[in-house]
């Protein structure tokens, strides 16, 4: 896998998601309460952090969970809930481990339709339906992962042209673009209530 990412909007993190499966997992799996770009901004700082180039799920999933922790809560945290996330992404390996001898693009590499993809996806822990969907749409629109019915399995998300999430996100305008759809889907559930 070696595409070009704009996510975190910052060429080194960047760089590292379009390389590093697990990288690209981990940043979805912590997009949740934060800015997007700070969230997919956290494998990077993490594999600073280990003093590594690259994730290793292997040896993530062996750390010392407190010093695992302990690392992720260094200023600046890599989370808004450093520790939750810490055991989060340490399930997520440990996972990876068990069921993918440690390889992230094994979840993606050989499903053979969209559905089964989506049913991977979302059996990994801290990953409900729709951040499946998500990161399937990611997959899809943006790392020429494309297996039969990827679009109807992910939902809204795989739409050509939409700019609902992460999937969507090329560059600071398209930023712009998902983080106008959030708002508003937001101020319409608001308003709903």
């Amino acid at each position: 896998m070696r595409k070009t990412l704009r996510l975190a909007q910052n060429p080194d993190a960047d760089e590292l998601l379009g390389r590093s499966p697990l990288a690209a997992l981990v940043g979805m799996l912590l997009d949740q309460q934060v800015p997007m770009e700070w969230a997919f901004s956290g494998p990077y700082t993490i594999a600073q952090r280990m003093k590594t180039d690259d994730l290793d799920a292997h040896e993530i999933a062996a750390r010392d969970p407190e010093e695992f922790a302990a690392l992720l809560s260094e200023k600046p945290a890599v989370h808004r809930y450093p520790g939750s996330m810490a055991k989060r992404i340490q399930q997520l390996c440990a996972y990876l481990v068990e069921h993918y001898d440690g390889d992230a693009e094994a979840v993606w590499k050989d499903a053979a339709s969209g559905k089964e993809l989506l049913k991977r996806l979302n059996e990994l822990p801290g990953f409900g339906k729709q951040k499946a969907q998500i990161f399937l749409a990611l997959l899809g629109k943006q790392l020429g992962v494309t297996p039969t019915g990827w679009r109807e399995a992910a939902g809204a998300y795989g739409e050509k042209d939409a700019h609902r999430s992460v999937a969507d996100i090329t560059g600071p305008e398209s930023l712009t673009k998902v983080r106008a759809f959030k708002q508003e889907a937001k101020r319409a559930a608001k308003q709903a209530k």
